[in-house]
């Protein structure tokens, strides 16, 4: 958390906001962790002083497009968010990088936690991190083709390898355990054993829960905010993430809950059957 809707309503309201402004200077920067290349001289150096020309994502990537071909690369990971603020706000503890702007106003990487992660890349870096990922699942040439192949060449278990970033982009766990309930598909299938009619089945699904989540403006659990500093409301339609022992909508049976590779993972026991 965020995923990859989070991130894209992140990635459009911090463009509405910042684009064609200038980074005049690195305010705060007390996570040095947090940066992971280049070194930090070669970060401050080369960050101050660039435009902001576009804002854009790839997979849970929040990619600012800065002028002379460089690209600040941000991953929000479980509790970062990225807010603009006048000059009047206060910098608080949990906030560990502010970029100043030309025009008064304050980029600010809040991370309580700080697992947030931030690259400064130039194109090749940038097409480094592009190869590293799958699909982009919202992508038009992402067919249901595309993959049935990817689950084909995998036996491992279905939620799993939708969690893999190498696979697909973006999905997290939320939007993966959304998709396998509309698609009625248990999430410890093998990959490679999934039915032909019901991969068409996730491809949909799997675009819808994304595609629902990004016009509900993101689920907001905990931390996640958009870069006006506003909340989400998918959180109020999930079908079956965080609902264990409530009536699932289609059948009233109980939804289950167990830990598949670490993560919480909730289903149907009717309508999602192993055998």
């Amino acid at each position: 958390m965020p995923e990859l809707p989070e991130v894209e309503i992140v990635a459009r309201s911090l463009a509405a906001q910042v684009v064609g402004r200038q980074i005049m200077g690195i305010e705060k920067l007390d996570w040095e962790r947090m940066v992971e290349t280049p070194d930090l001289s070669d970060f401050r150096a080369l960050i101050v002083g660039r435009t902001i020309l576009a804002v854009g994502r790839r997979a849970k990537w929040l990619l600012v497009h800065l002028d002379a071909g460089w690209t600040l690369a941000i991953h929000l990971r479980m509790s970062g968010n990225l807010i603009v603020y006048g000059p009047a706000e206060t910098v608080d503890q949990h906030t560990h990088l502010v970029l100043s702007l030309d025009d008064q106003r304050r980029i600010f990487f809040t991370d309580p936690r700080k697992f947030g992660r931030v690259r400064l890349l130039d194109a090749i870096g940038l097409k480094l991190l592009d190869a590293a990922h799958g699909p982009e699942p919202l992508d038009t040439q992402f067919t249901s083709h595309d993959l049935a192949a990817i689950l084909a060449q995998h036996r491992t278990k279905l939620k799993p390898l939708l969690l893999d970033q190498a696979a697909i982009a973006g999905l997290g766990n939320i939007y993966a355990n959304e998709a396998l309930w509309i698609a009625q598909l248990h999430p410890l299938l093998p990959a490679n054993q999934t039915p032909a009619h019901q991969v068409h089945a996730l491809h949909a699904a799997i675009q819808r829960v994304l595609r629902e989540a990004i016009h509900n403006q993101g689920s907001s659990l905990r931390n996640y905010r958009n870069s006006y500093g506003e909340a989400g409301h998918n959180q109020e339609h999930f079908h079956v993430y965080d609902r264990t022992d409530q009536p699932c909508e289609r059948c009233s049976t109980p939804i289950s809950r167990v830990v598949v590779a670490q993560r919480s993972t909730f289903y149907c026991p009717h309508c999602q059957r192993l055998n």
